[in-house]
């Protein structure tokens, strides 16, 4: 383990003593509960003002002592995602102004800084990016790098001056974040349309820019990305990680690792690890049991239910860099960056061997820095107690009950920022736009078995300038640097702070238990291929290709829908408002699944209203998986002593084998069960359904589609998502009917999660929970 005890830790240590032996110490006149705390607001902030001369002075020394404690040969390891990991390790990089001071941060506080960055990001460029290439997300990669700029390894590498490298962080930062959303004809043309200029960084560095950029223009295997919107930073890492590939690599090293370190090296940029080389997916189970798949689609999931668990789905067996273990394993500093809690964090220690390695570091101080605010659709309900809203302990709990084998031994202390340094009024504005900050239950976290450190660790300018909270990047650096420097000194001690008292988890090791069943790129293609030869009959208002692209997109967006659901769709079939002829008296979807011809049906005008069109074309492909299965399908009324009844609902089954049909005979007599269809006792294909009176009734075929497009998105199917509101509501024993119906709706959602969309792991099994 590196030191640099031969610095000022003791004396630090006596003067501490020395100050602990008076009865009314100076350090009483700092501001904060726990030590750490004062010490780190005087760091921070330095001596209060208008103390008495020896109290001032004693309190001066002090703070010189922490500030010349150096940290220039501690390891620090920083792991999170993209924004939360880029702001701290060296100012968010996307931010417009980041080039005005790009060199802060806990990079620059630590000159022996490493990032490890989660690699399941699946929108906007990274997501275009996964349609062509077997990838990780590169997004945050990408991000992290910018921010990653070291002032020294610039200065170094490049022999510059202060101007030259404020300019060269200034050019790459314009490049890394420039988006286009004409396809460029080359590399000149992009960057004369961008106003950018590679003249200002060193020949070395502009020289390999170059040939990454010219590399996009001249591999067939980019032509396609080109066409798409895109940012150039995504480009660059996945051309600088095709060189590696065509370069040829070392047996310790693949191709992806190799790129990513060559293209940091040559931007001066601290070690950015992506955790693993296998590309990966997000999967959110939440508390009703619904499963969905990808980051950007859970961060942006409105379930109305608390989220349960997050998994990470592979798609291989993971491989985990050996310089990502090596890292962790020597570290002094390991720092859990705050981001987006089950985004960012979480997935990287599911990947095997990542928590066991961060366990087995006995020595590194670990903290973990505490989220400012509530997220939807993450944080904004609790899942022990939905109704209250969401704390520092609860984000604990929920990354112990996510990483396999629970939070020991991952982090001694939780810092977090303290809401009572900011003006009421700023957090009143953010009230009513919605933002409610996670407020620290210290208490709480204390009978967990955690410290707490709370600290003024915003940034002041960007509150005066823009009126926005977030953390302040020098400032959180010089919290974690105290935290360092006093780590072994009296009264305290922080490795001995914490002791879990959290129940006991999984044992350690990862949820790996099955694999995609193709990589992004292959899904994509196998989607284009299938949607391409579709059939598209009767005039459409857009042209024909453009319908076709808006349906490929529609599949693409939704991970969960599997290629092998689209196996009885022929095509498309838009027909005029006036001739739709399809009995309403059941819905007003307008669209179904024809099983004669094998065409999904949709009312012409439906195709302009893009949200509308979704609906309807995922309600009848979710139809479509049924197939053929109906031989003949009636309605009988039922009167008596002259009075109407009510109706049975008639439904005869073809034989089995004789149709074609996403499920199985067991499976479609399971689902039939579960929608109250009654089988026959004397003819085994025979269903009935009894309707009372003029009870609304929705046909098995069309409540399918409804609840497949309601998993997919609980926004696409009111209809369903109101019959699913029973299991928000507290289920009462008093009422059996109640507790009946709840428990039909969960068994419906068990049932599309296991075999309509193939999520048979036991890891999602609800009662693991």
């Amino acid at each position: 383990m590196a030191s640099d005890r031969p610095n000022t830790p003791s004396t630090i240590g006596a003067c501490l003593k020395r100050l602990h032996r008076r009865k009314l110490t100076p350090l009483d006149f700092l501001p904060r509960e726990e030590l750490p705390e004062k010490l780190i607001e005087l760091a921070l902030h330095g001596t209060p003002p208008g103390l008495e001369n020896t109290v001032a002075a004693d309190l001066d020394e002090l703070a010189s002592m922490l500030a010349r404690h150096t940290s220039d040969r501690v390891r620090i390891v920083v792991i999170g995602g993209g924004t939360g990991l880029s702001n701290i390790l060296g100012g968010d990089s996307r931010a417009p102004g980041w080039e005005e001071a790009p060199f802060r941060g806990i990079k620059e506080t630590f000159a022996q800084t490493s990032a490890i960055v989660c690699v399941t990001d699946d929108g906007g460029s990274t997501g275009e990016l996964l349609k062509d290439f077997p990838l990780i997300g590169l997004g945050d990669l990408r991000h992290v790098l910018v921010s990653a700029i070291q002032e020294k390894n610039l200065k170094t590498r490049y022999s510059l001056g202060e101007t030259e490298i404020k300019l060269v962080a200034a050019t790459l930062h314009a490049i890394f974040n420039l988006r286009f959303s004409t396809p460029p004809g080359s590399r000149e043309e992009l960057l004369d349309q961008s106003g950018i200029s590679l003249d200002s960084l060193p020949p070395a560095l502009s020289t390999y820019i170059t040939i990454l950029l010219d590399t996009l223009f001249t591999d067939q295997e980019f032509s396609s990305s080109l066409q798409r919107h895109h940012c150039l930073g995504n480009l660059i890492l996945a051309s600088a990680i095709k060189h590696a590939e065509t370069g040829g690599v070392t047996k310790e090293e693949c191709p992806i690792i190799q790129g990513i370190n060559e293209l940091g090296r040559m931007i001066g940029a601290c070690p950015v690890l992506p955790v693993t080389s296998t590309p990966a997916r997000l999967q959110v189970l939440y508390s009703n049991g619904v499963l969905v798949t990808g980051e950007y689609k859970s961060g942006n999931a409105q379930r109305g239910f608390p989220v349960d668990r997050v998994f990470v789905k592979f798609a291989a067996a993971p491989l985990v860099p050996k310089q990502v273990l090596n890292t962790l394993q020597q570290a002094d500093i390991i720092v859990f960056a705050p981001g987006s809690l089950y985004t960012s964090t979480i997935p990287i220690l599911q990947v095997p061997d990542v928590a066991d390695a961060i366990r087995r570091n006995k020595k590194a101080l670990k903290m973990l820095v505490a989220n400012l605010w509530v997220q939807k659709g993450e944080t904004d309900l609790v899942r022990d107690d939905p109704k209250r809203r969401f704390h520092v302990s609860d984000l604990i709990k929920a990354y112990h009950r996510n990483i396999p084998g629970g939070v020991r031994d991952l982090f001694h202390c939780i810092l977090t920022l303290g809401f009572r340094d900011i003006p009421g009024s700023i957090l009143q504005n953010y009230a009513m736009e919605g933002k409610v900050p996670i407020y620290l239950d210290r208490q709480r976290v204390r009978d967990l078995g955690f410290a707490v450190v709370e600290a003024g660790i915003f940034s002041q300018t960007a509150l005066h300038e823009r009126r926005i909270i977030q953390h302040d990047p020098e400032g959180l650096a010089l919290a974690v640097k105290t935290l360092w420097a006093i780590r072994n000194q009296i009264p305290t001690s922080i490795e001995n702070w914490t002791e879990s008292r959290l129940p006991a988890n999984t044992p350690p090791g990862a949820w790996v238990s099955d694999f995609e069943e193709c990589s992004s790129s292959e899904r994509f293609s196998a989607f284009a291929h299938r949607i391409r030869s579709w059939q598209v009959r009767g005039d459409t208002p857009l042209p024909e290709t453009q319908l076709l692209e808006t349906m490929l997109e529609i599949l693409w967006r939704h991970w969960d829908i599997r290629i092998s659901h689209l196996d009885n769709v022929r095509g498309v079939h838009l027909i005029d408002a006036a001739a739709w002829s399809r009995c309403q008296q059941w819905d007003n979807v307008l669209s179904f699944f024809d099983p004669i011809d094998g065409m999904i049906k949709i009312r012409r005008d439906i195709i302009t209203d893009s949200g509308r069109f979704e609906v309807v074309f995922l309600v009848a492909l979710g139809q479509s998986l049924l197939g053929d299965y109906a031989e003949e399908k009636k309605m009988e009324e039922i009167n008596g002593q002259g009075a109407f009844l009510g109706k049975v609902y008639h439904l005869h089954v073809r034989p089995a084998g004789t149709y074609a049909s996403f499920l199985n005979q067991n499976e479609l007599d399971w689902y039939l069960g579960l929608v109250r269809m009654v089988r026959s006792r004397t003819r085994e294909n025979h269903y009935t359904r009894l309707i009372n009176g003029n009870e609304g009734f929705t046909p098995p075929g069309l409540l399918f589609g409804l609840t497949y497009a309601w998993y997919l998105d609980n926004r696409f199917a009111a209809h369903i998502e109101y019959k699913m509101g029973v299991l928000r509501t507290p289920i009462s024993t008093l009422i059996p009917e109640q507790v009946k119906m709840s428990s039909r709706r969960q068994d419906l959602i068990d049932f599309f999660r296991q075999v309509v969309f193939r999520h048979q792991s036991s890891r999602y099994d609800r009662r693991l929970s």
